[in-house]
């Protein structure tokens, strides 16, 4: 065959999968699988652009992504990817939380699928394994957006006990609103119901829930300074060029975002957002405005 012809069928598929990619939505986006060495990668795409490829966060799974979040995140230019990782979800392997194993995941799936340099992303522990991506591999990186996660090294402000005691369980609304949003705030419980009926409304090829006791053992039972002790990853971002965006709330129990403010003088490409009266969760109290930071941040 004409290898202009080759290229000309080339370019046709892709511009077929980006037309099948903008028609569908976070709720309706098929499950779709690639055989990565060992294992085989669940994952979902939506939107065409520049791709975005997101980590989920400690017991997630592309269920746990906020649909609107990810919609409007499509609507601003983005093709959107997220996935479940090794052994978890729908995806085949061993499971493990280690962040570097995580990094793993993404670098090969990015690879696998053809993407270039994404614009990573990471919420949480997918955050951290975000940061190892940038360390690893920052030829596949353009740039980096963390949401309620947690720089490498000495922490300013721990995280609290609380998270500790409602991770370790099986969760009800009250933690959850606990876990991700403000619960002395009014308006951030009223979007902690939005957001919990939001992630009910994919009903059809969910990913299986995350076990919680096999969770638990990878978690520990308090708060840790260091939670993430990687001298290289601080390395990379205290001399990296790639531009990096960390989306935060004035009360994460998790990860509290004043240990990015104590950094923000040390790392040359950082941009903190943090929003009020919020938690661990600032996508999905303000799905909207997190989608439109982020890609005003890539856009500059």
């Amino acid at each position: 065959m004409d290898l202009r012809v080759e290229v000309r069928i080339a370019d046709n598929l892709i511009q077929d999968v980006q037309i099948m990619n903008a028609s569908v939505t976070a709720i309706t986006a098929p499950t779709q699988f690639v055989e990565v060495n060992d294992r085989r990668l669940a994952y979902r795409t939506i939107g065409s652009g520049q791709p975005l490829v997101l980590l989920v966060r400690y017991r997630g799974t592309m269920d746990d992504w906020d649909p609107l979040f990810l919609d409007n995140l499509a609507e601003r230019g983005f093709q959107v990817t997220v996935f479940d990782y090794s052994g978890l979800g729908q995806s085949s392997g061993t499971r493990s939380y280690n962040p570097g194993a995580l990094a793993k995941d993404a670098i090969e799936l990015i690879q696998a699928l053809g993407l270039g340099k994404v614009v990573i992303g990471g919420w949480s522990l997918g955050g951290i394994a975000a940061q190892v991506v940038l360390t690893q591999a920052p030829q596949l990186v353009s740039h980096a957006v963390l949401m309620g996660t947690t720089p490498p090294g000495l922490l300013a402000k721990p995280g609290e006990a609380l998270f500790y005691e409602l991770a370790r369980r099986e969760n009800d609304f009250e933690d959850f609103v606990s876990l991700f949003f403000e619960p002395a705030s009014d308006t951030s419980r009223a979007s902690a119901e939005r957001a919990w009926a939001r992630l009910a409304s994919r009903v059809a090829d969910r990913s299986p829930q995350v076990p919680v006791d096999w969770a638990a053992q990878q978690l520990g039972d308090g708060p840790k300074n260091t939670v993430f002790p990687v001298e290289a990853v601080l390395h990379a971002l205290k001399s990296t060029t790639i531009p990096l965006l960390h989306l935060g709330a004035d009360h994460d129990i998790v990860f509290p975002v004043e240990n990015w403010y104590a950094l923000n003088s040390q790392l040359p490409t950082l941009t903190v957002v943090s929003f009020p009266s919020a938690g661990h969760g600032p996508h999905m109290q303000y799905p909207e405005a997190a989608a439109g930071h982020i890609a005003a941040f890539f856009s500059a």
